[in-house]
């Protein structure tokens, strides 16, 4: 999922012929293509530049390949996946918003960021102290400014999260990374149930160390790092159908005392939704966690 750390990728088109169905939420096991890293094939050290390159650059210098994937559907079994075993955890039944429309930054600051911190402070345990630090709001449409991205990655990386703390927080830095540090993904639909472009996420401790490929996130002012995930035997991957409003995902990216707090995360075609399917719109707000 990503994010101001992470490039816009366009949305992709399965090989598979969607039905036409309109308006349906569709439920159960789906198999359809994600999309996994490929490296470059001369070798060098992957790069993104998350704005225009420069001259004679590429947007990018590695590849992705399709691989066809059974991805199971949690509804229904929600309360069997938690941040320190999976990874990730889904909530139900959040109250409304004071946020109506997500179309202004200012008023998502100021309106949908202290829900966030309550939510995670009331449903993280440990949880002490929370910094919210970017958030990324998404539609399927083709004049958004974020589209869903169909590539399988992970927001941060050990070195970028610690880079992360000491980014927002330089004078406390040294003593916050002395404790336990999470960053832990928000994301929820904003306009009804989702039915195009769904969100898939793997159980964390299905997917080794070795499927894991930092790639440098060039900005124009820094670089920072994201993974990149290559596709391995026995990874199990997840989605919940039909997220509504009021449900909300939480994704870690990063635990510094659990080394499978790391969740691999796309949207993904699903090739049950049809043409007229509603286009996702979505939100996710990114926060540091610390205790």
């Amino acid at each position: 999922m990503a994010t101001q750390t992470e490039t816009q990728t366009s949305i992709a088109q399965s090989s598979i012929i969607p039905l036409s169905i309109k308006g349906t939420v569709h439920r159960g096991p789906v198999t359809t293509p994600l999309n996994f890293y490929q490296a470059p094939s001369d070798g060098s050290k992957p790069f993104n530049y998350v704005e225009a390159p420069p001259e004679g650059q590429p947007q990018r210098n590695f590849g992705d390949i399709d691989i066809p994937v059974t991805i199971e559907d949690i509804r229904g079994h929600e309360s069997q996946y938690t941040l320190d075993q999976n990874a990730f955890t889904a909530l139900k039944n959040v109250p409304e918003s004071a946020e109506r429309e997500f179309s202004n930054d200012e008023s998502v600051k100021k309106n949908y960021y202290p829900e966030v911190e309550k939510l995670l402070l009331d449903n993280v345990p440990g949880s002490k102290r929370i910094l919210l630090f970017d958030h990324t709001i998404r539609r399927a449409n083709p004049n958004a400014h974020r589209a869903p991205v169909t590539r399988v990655h992970i927001d941060q990386t050990a070195s970028s999260a610690e880079a992360r703390v000491r980014h927002h927080l330089p004078d406390e830095a040294d003593e916050l990374l002395k404790g336990r540090y999470r960053i832990i993904n928000v994301w929820r639909p904003i306009n009804g149930a989702v039915e195009s472009f769904p969100l898939a996420f793997a159980n964390s401790a299905s997917v080794p160390d070795e499927a894991l490929v930092g790639i440098e996130h060039r900005y124009p002012d820094r670089t920072g790092e994201t993974a990149a995930v290559k596709h391995t035997d026995g990874q199990h991957w997840c989605y919940w159908s039909g997220m509504e409003d009021n449900e909300r995902l939480f994704l870690e990216c990063f635990d510094s005392e659990n080394p499978r707090g790391r969740v691999p995360h796309t949207a993904f075609v699903d090739p049950r939704s049809g043409a007229d399917a509603k286009p996702r719109e979505s939100i996710e707000v990114r926060a540091l966690v610390f205790g």
